[in-house]
């Protein structure tokens, strides 16, 4: 994002009050999928034997949450909206054995 662009406005509601829709321009959505590796499996293996919190997976699903909200606010911009309204957020697993960590979000691209 350019210094001069304002940032996309993203929310998981459906209307902000105060802030009437002005136009809707459809919907956008982007995906990011980033693979572990045989270390993190390890550890998770170890932390569901132990007990804990997987503080590498819980990484990795944090930077696919911002690459993914990063591409939805381009793909929002692209289409001139200033907000992206009804933002839903899904986590699954893809490839062989579940190797894979997805994030897909997808919301109203709107002018607020």
């Amino acid at each position: 994002m350019a210094k001069s662009e304002t940032p996309v406005l993203i929310v998981t509601t459906h209307f902000i009050e105060g802030r009437p829709v002005r136009q809707h321009l459809g919907m956008v959505s982007s995906q990011a999928i980033l693979g572990a590796n045989v270390v993190f499996d390890l550890m998770a293996a170890i932390r569901d034997f132990i007990g804990g919190r997987s503080k590498g997976y819980e990484r990795i699903l944090s930077q696919a949450r911002a690459d993914a909200l990063r591409g939805l606010e381009e793909e929002a911009r692209k289409l001139g909206a200033n907000a992206v309204l009804g933002v839903d957020l899904d986590y699954n697993t893809v490839g062989p054995n579940g190797s894979m960590l997805m994030v897909s979000v997808n919301g109203s691209a709107v002018v607020l």
